[in-house]
């Protein structure tokens, strides 16, 4: 690292900071693997399976809660009904586009054929089934298309780089996640301004020529944890599905001030969001046809996720890092999300220096204002977890009005390592 960039910044102060408790509506249910085992005994869905069906499992690479007990429970039911499951990553071109880095990516969720009692079938070929009217292929991957039924799981929730009646959920996870790499890629050629029509398009061919039978959709609270499960026909879906959209955009945590200076984020990750971190919650959108949030100024990103296994899609979009993440970045992984998506912002390389301390004074003394101790600095863990984060003290008169924070602590300094980086 130049001393002359230390030197510019070494003086650039820090201000002591607070933590705060954000309250949201905790509505979870306690035990969501039964409520989902309850929903298969309500529903006829069951019964479109005939003994002796090879049903293959849409199962994708987000950190979606109780994914594993999910994708056990619909198992179970699908022999119970005399299928004989097994399971598909339905993940696009995550895992680094590779049929072993997507059963990895699923291994790190809990999913593997020992806890799940089913074989996992991971290949990167597809089928073509169709075609859109605007020369959009359809694709799907080589096993499911073999299969006499076909199941997928998935939460709903708002997209990150554009809005539409349908964004993340069960026909995006058909559309996309069962489409794999190639099927990824020719929903997203032209662009995220038309993706609000093209993944239902696509999802409604799939559906017409494939033997989908259901989906299991789920919504989250703000803590990310299980508040809603359903158990939705595949001819149901798109008309459900936007109902529970309206209920997931309701739910999403937040960020409870609308202007921030410096934004501190300790880990981004695919596992996290498809973009590293929510663009909902940062604010910070890949794309004009998308947006929300908060005003932030600059963002600063610390760390990449384990479970990332160096994917460091997301990283562009900060407009500082570390080089520690950098060290931990799988190039062409992260790459092959913008060769894929067609948005290249994200998977850029954003200004780096060799510790936290320096990547967050850099923020500071860009983020143009007059004084310096006066920025309000916000640090989160990641964009999933929003219930406790750290805030600046010039930020402690406006929290305490707020109803929905609970000041935590007396005001603090940051400590820093030897090396220059946070405690986590």
């Amino acid at each position: 690292m130049s001393e002359v960039i230390r030197q510019v910044l070494k003086d650039i102060p820090i201000p002591k900071m607070v933590r705060i408790r954000q309250r949201f509506d905790g509505t979870k249910i306690e035990n969501p693997a039964a409520e989902l085992e309850a929903k298969f005994a309500q529903s006829d869905v069951l019964k479109r399976i005939k003994p002796g069906d090879r049903v293959a499992v849409g199962v994708g690479s987000r950190g979606v809660a109780n994914i594993a007990a999910f994708t056990r429970v619909t198992i179970d039911a699908i022999k119970s009904a005399g299928g004989v499951p097994f399971i598909v990553p339905s993940m696009g071109s995550h895992g680094g586009a590779t049929a072993e880095g997507q059963a990895e990516v699923l291994h790190h969720l809990g999913i593997t054929e020992e806890a799940m009692g089913a074989p996992i079938l991971s290949s990167m070929e597809v089928v073509k089934i169709g075609e859109l009217e605007n020369g959009l292929p359809v694709y799907v991957d080589k096993y499911a298309s073999e299969a006499d039924a076909i199941v997928v799981i998935n939460r709903v929730k708002p997209h990150t780089a554009f809005r539409g009646r349908i964004e993340s959920g069960l026909m995006k996870m058909i559309a996309i996640g069962l489409g794999k790499q190639k099927g990824a890629e020719a929903t997203h050629q032209l662009g995220f301004k038309y993706m609000a029509e093209n993944v239902p398009k696509m999802a409604r061919v799939m559906i017409e020529k494939l033997p989908i039978l259901f989906g299991v959709a789920v919504v989250e609270n703000a803590y990310d944890e299980t508040c809603r499960i359903e158990v939705i026909p595949a001819e149901e879906m798109e008309e459900r599905e936007p109902e529970l959209l309206i209920e997931a955009k309701a739910r999403l945590p937040k960020i409870l001030f609308d202007q921030i200076d410096v934004l501190v984020v300790d880990y981004i990750g695919k596992n996290i969001s498809g973009d590293g971190m929510d663009p909902n919650i940062t604010g910070r959108y890949p794309t004009p046809y998308a947006s929300g949030g908060p005003d932030v100024s600059k963002i600063v990103v610390l760390d990449v996720t384990k479970e990332s296994k160096g994917n460091a899609n997301g990283v562009g979009t900060a407009d500082f890092t570390t080089k520690r993440l950098l060290d931990k970045m799988d190039h062409a992984g992260t790459f092959m999300n913008g060769l894929t998506s067609t948005v290249c912002a994200p998977t850029k390389i954003s200004t780096y220096f060799e510790n936290d301390k320096l990547a967050i004074q850099a923020a500071i003394k860009t983020c143009n204002i007059l004084d310096y101790t006066k920025c309000r600095l916000v640090r989160i863990r990641d964009t999933l977890h929003l219930g406790e984060i750290e805030i600046s003290v010039n930020m402690l008169e406006e929290a305490r009005n707020h109803p929905d924070i609970e000041i935590l602590t007396e005001p603090y300094e940051w400590t820093f390592d030897e090396e220059g980086y946070l405690p986590k």
